[in-house]
């Protein structure tokens, strides 16, 4: 067994508590990325608001991954990646 193979067998348990917890509190999270955009937004005088809304997209989809709601990851059964989702939500306003 390779050091990748321990590290694995190590984490396994720990990524599906975070994975439970994803799914158990994942609609406050959202609450709270989405509070913390505007919060930002609202601060920079919306200067970056394309930028915020950017990384709000990831925030969320990174949340969806580890509550396992889009399938298995980043990577299929056979090993290839999968094709990026584009982020949810209105475009940023200009």
């Amino acid at each position: 067994m390779g050091l990748l193979d321990n590290m694995k067998a190590k984490l396994g348990p720990a990524r599906e508590k975070v994975s439970d917890l994803a799914r158990e509190h994942g609609g406050k999270v959202q609450h709270g990325i989405d509070k913390a955009a505007k919060a930002v937004d609202e601060r920079t005088k919306h200067k970056y608001s394309d930028k915020i809304q950017a990384g709000t997209g990831k925030a969320k989809d990174a949340m969806d991954r580890l509550a396992h709601k889009e399938g298995p990851g980043p990577e299929t059964a056979t090993g290839g990646p999968t094709t990026p989702t584009p982020p949810e939500g209105p475009p940023p306003a200009s």
